[in-house]
């Protein structure tokens, strides 16, 4: 009953940090880009582009969910099955709060586009990193890439830059101003792509801060001590190895530990409490699978 409980919290949790995400995301695109007619590329760049060729009549909402909805149905005849809830979840929320913000918002908050490009990469890639590190995902082109990806051996972090690319340089059909001062539609690309490159950074930050993991190498003559408070007080698992001091020979134990970079202060400190005079190196983990961390597939 416990197991179910806790498992049922942890769902809940990522859940609201999905939604949270798409709150963020969906906010900077109402807020920052559409008002300015700036696109950022993905599915969210094709429907503002639809929302300004139809005359401003089919809400971005709208078209967002009908691409991806399409671009899934498809994807499922060709990949197989292998789009869980949380991504079907994710583009129904994403379209929802689209419709819900783009009838509340209808003017930039800010007149700065230099700044509301910047504002809104921050954001959106930010909001696509919390999404994607609980498990969410908005699809979009990502489906795509994998699409392509299984007939031609192209990466398909490549084919979602080539894609947004494309996307992204047909925003000149939508600038501002475009029958008077035709430099508006250069400046409108420009400001997509500066959109693209710090929405990308900012997804690798935050879904890459919280994804990564830290390996101890712990030296202690009260081993037992410091693998019990671990073990129980932290809920992390211990690997013990026996090994040898090259130049004093004596046998010694040591403690292998792997965790999250969250975990990190918590191990140094239990690790203090118990021996303060145990010897600890640490170093960066990237990738790993397994129980109490990530789900290898294949």
């Amino acid at each position: 009953m416990k197991v179910t409980r806790d498992k049922f919290a942890r769902e809940a949790r990522a859940y609201l940090l999905i939604t949270f995400g798409l709150l963020i995301y969906t906010f900077a695109v109402t807020a920052f880009l559409a008002p300015h007619r700036m696109v950022g590329g993905g599915v969210t760049g094709i429907s503002t582009i639809i929302y300004f060729l139809s005359g401003e009549v089919i809400p971005i909402g709208y078209s967002y969910f009908v691409i991806n909805f399409l671009l899934v149905a498809i994807a499922i005849k060709v990949l197989g099955p292998r789009f869980g809830f949380k991504t079907i979840y994710a583009i129904f929320m994403s379209s929802f709060l689209l419709s819900l913000l783009q009838n509340l918002i209808h003017e930039p908050l800010l007149e700065d586009k230099f700044m509301c490009a910047v504002l809104s990469g921050i954001m959106c890639g930010a909001g696509i990193g919390i999404s994607l590190a609980n498990g969410g995902s908005t699809a979009g082109t990502d489906i795509v890439a994998m699409m392509i990806n299984k007939y031609r051996n192209i990466s398909p972090g490549k084919i979602i830059m080539y894609i947004d690319v494309f996307i992204i340089g047909c925003s000149y059909f939508i600038g501002e101003n475009t029958a008077v001062d035709p430099t508006a539609k250069i400046a409108t690309i420009i400001y997509g792509y500066v959109v693209m490159g710090v929405n990308s950074y900012t997804i690798d930050l935050v879904f890459t801060g919280q994804m990564q993991s830290v390996q101890f190498f712990i030296f202690s003559l009260k081993y037992k001590e410091v693998a019990d408070l671990i073990t129980h007080d932290l809920k992390r698992g211990v690997t013990v190895v026996d090994c040898q001091g090259w130049y004093t020979g004596e046998a010694r134990k040591m403690l292998i530990v792997v965790a999250r970079k969250s975990e990190m202060q918590n191990i140094m400190r239990v690790t203090k409490l118990a021996d303060p005079d145990a010897f600890l190196t640490m170093n960066t983990v990237m990738g790993v699978y397994g129980r109490g961390f990530d789900t290898l597939r294949t």
